[in-house]
């Protein structure tokens, strides 16, 4: 008797283990179906783009619409690079890229240290009002731009491009809360062995930091060389223009072959892509650390 309510016992529990693995087992399948579904949902528009310019001259938008290429060619790129000259709208988009980057990391660590760690009367304030900006639409703020560019006698030059986004509130307050994190023992520290400053937010608390660094300069890189109006009106010499903006010239003679506008926007984002996938790591650390502090 007791043997078998033992074994009844026994069975009851292993098909409880089993009633939870199966349940645990769809909910997982339920779980990374939809989690494909999103990622095809987000990134179709990349491959339908990538699948159109390995079609050697199809029309895609002819009835049914072409999707997916009979066989792969590339000449799409071989024509649409032998066009446009690549190698000098990639130099004038580093050259942007570069020099955005750099005013981005250095002014919004410069801003941020201060307002993260030193006590002054009217900080909070301070913080608020460049909070309150980031409400402001930056279209509305293109003419104020236009104006101070030529104002300044810098229109048609990179740093016209480059100095109206040279700074951002977003990114002061992403280091304003890494800074936060860094304990006030090290900063003491510096002073008890007569660092300036200066010093002290250079050899000691930035290298702390670097994950929120990458954070900017993977925001940043992006912006700026995917940025295209902008250089469009401040620039009067197209030899100057950056990639993405160039390739509007592309769009509007050959709208007709929409693979060579599939293979010049391919082109123009690979380098973004190379950048996130060297620096998915400490964007994850950085946004991690910002939302800690």
């Amino acid at each position: 008797m007791n043997k078998a309510m033992e074994h009844s016992r026994s069975n009851a529990v292993s098909s409880g283990i089993m009633a939870r693995r199966v349940r645990k087992v769809i909910r997982y399948t339920f779980t990374y179906i939809l989690l494909l579904l999103l990622a095809l949902l987000m990134t179709g528009p990349f491959l339908w783009l990538l699948s159109v310019s390995l079609m050697p001259g199809r029309n895609v938008f002819s009835n049914p619409p072409a999707i997916w290429p009979t066989f792969i060619d590339f000449g799409n790129y071989v024509q649409v690079w032998s066009y446009m000259n690549f190698p000098k709208y990639i130099m004038n988009t580093l050259i942007i890229t570069v020099l955005g980057v750099v005013f981005n990391i250095v002014l919004s660590c410069m801003t941020a240290y201060p307002l993260a760690l030193f006590r002054f009367k009217g900080r909070d304030m301070v913080f608020a009002l460049l909070i309150t900006t980031m409400i402001i639409p930056s279209s509305t703020a293109m003419i104020v731009h236009y104006l101070t560019i030529q104002w300044l006698n810098l229109g048609n030059s990179y740093l016209g491009v480059v100095l109206p986004a040279a700074v951002s509130v977003f990114n002061i307050f992403l280091m304003r809360q890494t800074f936060q994190g860094i304990p006030s023992e090290i900063r003491d520290s510096g002073k008890m062995d007569g660092a300036s400053e200066l010093r002290i937010w250079w050899q000691l608390v930035l290298p702390l930091v670097k994950p929120g660094i990458a954070v900017i300069m993977l925001l940043e890189v992006m912006a700026f060389w995917n940025n295209f109006l902008w250089p469009i009106v401040v620039l009067d010499d197209p030899e100057k223009y950056p990639l993405a903006s160039a390739l509007t010239y592309l769009n509007g003679q050959f709208s007709y072959n929409f693979g060579w506008i599939a293979a010049g926007t391919i082109i123009s984002v690979i380098p973004i892509i190379l950048v996130f996938l060297f620096t998915q790591r400490y964007y994850m650390e950085g946004l991690a650390g910002a939302v800690k502090g």
